[in-house]
């Protein structure tokens, strides 16, 4: 039955699927409103993406002078606040619809691996209209580990079959992740990556999701 296993593709979803920056960038706004802050650029809000909400929260932390106040509430307050809104100003990047839907008819099997955490996540990709195209999630609270640790890709690759990975993000911890599961990784390059292309380790690169199924084709089709 090994022959029969359906290729899989997972998906990182902030910077990759969906460009989620300014929906991050006004709950940060809101939060730093309400504790009398002043707001902090989009720029900044973006390169502290990747990692996860509290860390996100952390970051705001330090970088603003909060950390006498009670990290536990500001992290419950940002993401009970964007969860209210999380897809006001949220979108898939062009193309992302099209090419999810082309790779589900040719036969793979698709599923996010995410360090948001698993609730929002599953209801901005349901809200979007994209929950359809996946037979999995891992979000950053699904299991004890969160990437750059590899559980969540071992885990997804096991339950949906055992089938051979390619994992697609935009960032240096998607790639480390890739790097510790020990499969390819494709690098979409127009996400919240923080160091140039030629230094962040990946298989592929791609600016145009049109480009994905034929480079993943590439890629689960070379030998082992």
């Amino acid at each position: 039955m090994e022959g029969c296993m359906n290729p899989i593709l997972i998906f990182d979803l902030d910077g990759t699927l969906i460009d989620s920056a300014q929906d991050l960038h006004a709950a940060a706004c809101r939060l730093l409103e309400g504790e009398g802050l002043s707001a902090l650029p989009l720029e900044t809000i973006r390169s502290f993406i990747g990692n996860g909400i509290p860390t996100l929260v952390d970051r705001i932390i330090d970088a603003t002078g909060l950390q006498t106040r009670d990290r536990t509430r500001l992290i419950s307050s940002f993401l009970e606040d964007y969860q209210a809104h999380a897809t006001d100003l949220t979108a898939p990047y062009p193309d992302v619809e099209a090419t999810l839907n082309h790779l589900l008819q040719s036969g793979h099997t698709l599923a996010i691996c995410t360090n948001k955490p698993q609730r929002p996540a599953e209801k901005i990709i349901e809200d979007l209209g994209l929950s359809r195209y996946f037979q999995g999630l891992v979000g950053g609270d699904s299991l004890t580990e969160r990437k750059p640790d590899p559980a969540g890709l071992h885990y997804l690759q096991s339950s949906l079959g055992g089938g051979p990975v390619v994992y697609v993000g935009d960032s240096e911890v998607d790639a480390e992740t890739a790097v510790n599961a020990g499969m390819p990784f494709a690098l979409f390059t127009e996400g919240y990556r923080k160091r140039p292309i030629s230094e962040i380790p990946h298989a592929v690169s791609f600016s145009s999701f049109k480009d994905l199924p034929a480079l993943a084709q590439n890629l689960l089709s070379a030998p082992a």
